[in-house]
C-alpha cells in the first residue's frame, strides 16, 4: 500500500492510499478518514460509495462529512466508482466504463478482467482496511449517492450481518426497469435480466428487506428522478413495513449541495446504531 497524503482534519487524519487489488487486477485509490480516537484502537466505519464519473475525491472534498464523523468518533472510507488505468476497459459514454463501474462483478467482454467492484467492496477493501488501520470492522455501517446509493442499498440487504444501517442520497433505486441500469447491467452482466436481480434495490427491498434501520433521502427537484425511480423502493417498502425513513427533500436536486446539507443527519442516524 503507498500513502498518497495523509492530512491533519478535524483533530484525525484524512489520508489517500492506492493499492493492488486482487479483485480489480489493477492499482486502486482510495480515501480513509481517521478520528482522533483511532490513536487509542479500533473505531467504527462508515463506508460511502459515490456516484457516475466520481473518483475517491469527490465526497472526500465535497460531501461535508468529516466533521461530523469526527465529532461522532467515526472513520470514513471512500473508495474509487470503478477500475482505472492503462489496459482497462472504458467508454464514450459518461455512465459507462471508467467512472461507472456500477458496484457489479462483471461478467462480459470487455468488462470482465477489471470490473469487479462487488468484490472489491465487499472483500478486497475491506481486508485491506481490517489490516493496516485501526478499524472496527464488527461495526460498520454504509452509504452512498446516485449510483453509489444503489450499491450501499444493495450491499446492505445482501450483507445484513455485515452493516448495522444503511443511508443513501438520491439513489438509483430500479435498474432492472430504468435507462441508468439496463444498459449498465446488459453490459456488464449480459443480456440475462435473472441475472440483474440481485442488484435492484427494490427487487431487493420486496424480498428480503434490511434486518437495521434504513434511510433515504430523495431531492424533490432532482433533475434525474425519472432515471432513479424512488418511488419504487418507498413503495416496497411501505409493503414490507420496512424499519427506517424514506424522504423527499423538497426543493433539493442532484448534486453534492444536496448532500452536504443532509450529512449531519446521516452521520447521527449511523452513529446511533454504530454504538448501539
Amino acid at each position: 500500500m503507498k500513502v498518497i497524503s495523509e492530512n491533519r482534519c478535524f483533530g484525525g487524519v484524512q489520508g489517500v492510499y492506492a493499492h493492488e487489488s486482487d479483485a480489480t487486477a489493477c492499482e486502486m485509490t482510495f480515501g480513509l478518514f481517521l478520528p482522533e480516537e483511532a490513536r487509542e484502537g479500533p473505531v467504527p466505519l462508515l463506508w460511502y460509495l459515490s456516484g457516475l464519473t466520481c473518483t475517491h475525491e469527490n465526497a472526500m472534498v465535497k460531501a461535508g462529512a468529516q466533521g461530523w464523523a469526527a465529532e461522532q468518533g467515526i472513520a470514513l472510507v471512500f473508495p474509487d466508482t470503478s477500475p482505472r488505468g492503462e489496459g482497462v476497459a472504458d467508454h464514450d459514454d459518461f455512465d459507462m466504463g471508467q467512472g461507472a463501474g456500477f458496484y457489479v462483478n462483471a461478467t462480459e467482454a470487455p468488462w470482465a478482467p477489471h470490473f469487479r467492484m462487488w468484490d472489491y467492496v465487499a472483500e478486497d477493501l475491506p481486508d485491506l482496511l481490517a489490516r493496516d488501520f485501526a478499524l472496527d470492522m464488527e461495526r460498520q455501517a454504509i452509504t452512498g449517492h446516485s449510483m453509489g446509493g444503489h450499491g450501499a442499498l444493495t450491499l446492505a440487504m445482501t450483507y445484513p450481518e455485515r452493516y448495522r444501517s444503511v443511508s443513501a442520497f438520491a439513489p438509483i433505486c430500479n435498474p432492472t426497469r430504468g435507462d441508468w441500469g439496463r444498459k449498465q447491467l446488459s453490459a456488464y452482466l449480459g443480456e440475462d435480466e435473472a441475472a440483474w436481480r440481485a442488484h435492484d434495490a427494490s427487487l431487493l427491498m420486496a424480498e428480503k428487506g434490511f434486518a437495521g434501520p434504513v434511510l433515504v433521502d430523495q431531492g424533490g427537484d432532482d433533475q434525474f428522478l425519472d432515471l432513479l425511480k424512488p418511488e419504487t423502493l418507498f413503495e416496497a417498502a411501505a409493503r414490507r413495513r420496512q424499519e427506517g425513513s424514506f424522504r423527499i427533500q423538497k426543493g433539493y436536486d442532484h448534486s453534492y449541495f444536496f448532500v452536504s446539507t443532509f450529512m449531519e443527519e446521516h452521520l447521527g442516524f449511523h452513529a446511533e446504531a454504530l454504538y448501539a
